[in-house]
């Protein structure tokens, strides 16, 4: 394959490369500023935690803002790049400021607040929008030739893998050099490493650097995107015969296997985005004189009708966990893939099935689809399709029409993995007439981590657990009816190896707390004011002499003993003491 070189025409006067560099410096200077700024404002004051909407919207705006500048300087004109600058910079702003908005206080622990999703479909939204706008103002259309939009966006990847494959190879060089020097006894380059105000803005300068070099050899990075787009395309042969595999052996193995593995939707999508990938390797800008060879395009055709039947098993697999279990914000996420993924399989379908120009209507096809995904992605951090309040909503219609028992709800989610309005809903439920809905709820309140498993997964993890009263006692009736929110402990209390326990009142507080004895250590739980069993602590057998016969030494009888060392209260904190345990020390502790 070859591919047409194109000179450069969208290149602005703004002083040629030495002006170009200097704007990308500054430019880099600029945001190793503001990044720094925020870092000392979130390690030494107290406003991003009492403002944490404006702290995700400064943050988001300046880790992804400047990059539009690195990327559109010299290709527009200065008041366009402006323009659109601003534009990126306010729109990722308010995506921060709702992002951090819907989360729950116990989230605003760490700067920047940001959750994963918005950072990572936040800069996937900036990369296409970037490569739509850009063409058509360099054009002065809405919409350009294909080939304009795919000369600026795979030659844009191709500049940014290796601008960032040149900066970390600048820190590998950094930090090799800092061992050098510390191994002669000099630490200061480790020193320095460390340091913020030295690692953010560097960071951010040899980034900017790193595009500069890319862009004045602009001969040079077509080169490199011509020979991976050849290396590519002929991987599309082998996911196409994979794939092909897969969904011919359907048919003979059931779709039982695939819905077992409780992540189909996400492994089809996947495979469904890797033959897109591929094929617009294979295709890159559909000018007569890069077409492939004929084995290349004969498995485009295939591959591009692949891909309709894996968006329906994501969808159809989709729709069943939905159906069982009701919405959560992955799965509203994947359906939102999943409706982008269908605009590719349709088009790419008609493409391989339309007599004529080989595969033209999967041009238009990409066009349209790069507009949906950036649609979609603001709507979904947005107010206009917030996955959390939809999913929130779904799973209180279910609870309250009976499609979940108040038994089988899952309150972790609402408590932990659905924002503000996630606790809310939480806390309406405490108050709800139902008696043991209120109950569960006020015990996930209580909680302050997740459990990491659904209501029926504990609940079955529970009937496991076996437990033994000691001589001459017996388990509490409420213990063990709460057995669920201590599974997590308890695992190791088996059929083949039952826990011994025992009650005492460790606290005098005259009520009788329960010792679960396992192998090497004492779990002791109190309860709440409301009834709520809860692990107060653990006693570990240091020894391993010793701790052969815990469990039945705990059931003949335990005592309690002062502890050797006191409590210390420094700085108004109470501090406890871990003393060191001697197996030759015989002396009670």
């Amino acid at each position: 394959m070859t591919e047409t070189t194109h000179q450069d025409t969208g290149r602005t006067g703004l002083g040629g490369a030495s002006g170009l560099f200097a704007i990308r410096l500054a430019t880099g200077l600029v945001q190793g500023l503001a990044l720094y700024l925020l870092y000392l404002a979130a390690d030494k004051n107290a406003w991003p935690e009492t403002q944490p909407a404006l702290f995700g919207a400064l943050a988001l705006a300046a880790g992804y803002g400047p990059v539009v500048v690195l990327a559109a300087a010299g290709r527009i004109k200065p008041l366009a790049l402006a323009l659109w600058t601003g534009v990126a910079a306010v729109v990722l702003a308010l995506l921060g400021a709702h992002d951090v908005a819907r989360q729950s206080a116990d989230a605003f622990r760490q700067a920047p607040f940001l959750s994963f999703p918005v950072l990572a479909f936040g800069a996937a939204a900036l990369f296409i929008a970037h490569h739509l706008i850009v063409p058509a103002i360099r054009e002065r259309r809405w919409i350009v030739d294909y080939p304009e939009y795919f000369d600026v966006a795979w030659k844009a990847g191709v500049q940014l893998a290796l601008s960032l494959g040149f900066t970390g190879a600048f820190w590998l060089l950094l930090h090799l050099g800092a061992a050098l020097f510390k191994m002669i006894g000099l630490s200061f380059l480790q020193d320095i490493l460390r340091e913020a105000w030295f690692s953010i803005p560097v960071t951010v300068l040899i980034f900017a650097t790193a595009v500069q070099l890319t862009d004045v050899r602009d001969g040079l990075i077509r080169g490199v995107r011509t020979v991976a787009l050849m290396l590519l395309s002929w991987l599309l042969l082998v996911i196409t015969v994979l794939v092909g595999g897969f969904l011919a052996a359907l048919p003979f193995t059931g779709l039982d296997g695939l819905w077992e593995t409780r992540s189909a939707t996400a492994l089809v999508l996947s495979a469904a985005a890797a033959l897109i990938v591929l094929i617009n390797t294979a295709y890159q800008d559909g000018r007569p004189d890069n077409l492939p060879p004929v084995v290349l395009k004969y498995g485009v055709r295939v591959a591009s009708v692949l891909i309709a039947p894996l968006v329906i098993l994501a969808l159809w697999g989709l729709g069943l966990r939905i159906g069982q279990h009701g919405l959560t914000p992955d799965r509203i996420i994947a359906a939102a893939c999943a409706l982008v993924g269908a605009v590719y399989g349709v088009g790419y379908l008609l493409a391989a099935a339309k007599p004529g120009g080989w595969m033209k209507p999967l041009e238009r096809t990409n066009v349209v689809a790069a507009v949906l995904s950036v649609l979609v992605i603001l709507a979904l951090f947005s107010p206009l399709a917030d996955p959390a309040m939809m999913s929130v909503k779904d799973q209180i219609a279910r609870l309250e029409r009976g499609a979940v028992s108040a038994r089988d709800f899952d309150y972790d989610f609402l408590r932990f993995e659905s924002g503000k309005v996630g606790t809310a809903a939480l806390d309406v439920l405490t108050r709800s007439a139902n008696a043991e809905t209120a109950r569960l709820a006020r015990a996930a309140k209580a909680r302050d981590y997740r459990s990491g498993s659904t209501p029926r997964d504990r609940r079955d993890r529970a009937t496991a657990i076996r437990l033994q009263p000691a001589l001459g006692q017996t388990i509490p009736a409420s213990f063990t009816e709460q057995l669920e929110r201590q599974v997590d402990q308890l695992f190791n209390c088996t059929s083949d190896s039952p826990c011994t326990v025992r009650t005492l009142d460790l606290d005098g507080d005259g009520r009788e707390d329960v010792l679960v004895a396992m192998a090497r250590t004492v779990l002791a739980y109190d309860q709440d004011a409301e009834g709520q069993w809860r692990l107060a602590a653990r006693y570990e057998v240091s020894c391993s002499r010793n701790a052969e016969a815990l469990e039945s030494a705990l059931s003949t009888g335990v005592t309690t003993a002062p502890a050797a060392l006191p409590d210390l209260v420094v700085g108004g904190q109470k501090l406890q003491a871990s003393p060191e345990i001697r197996c030759d020390d015989t002396r009670r502790r």
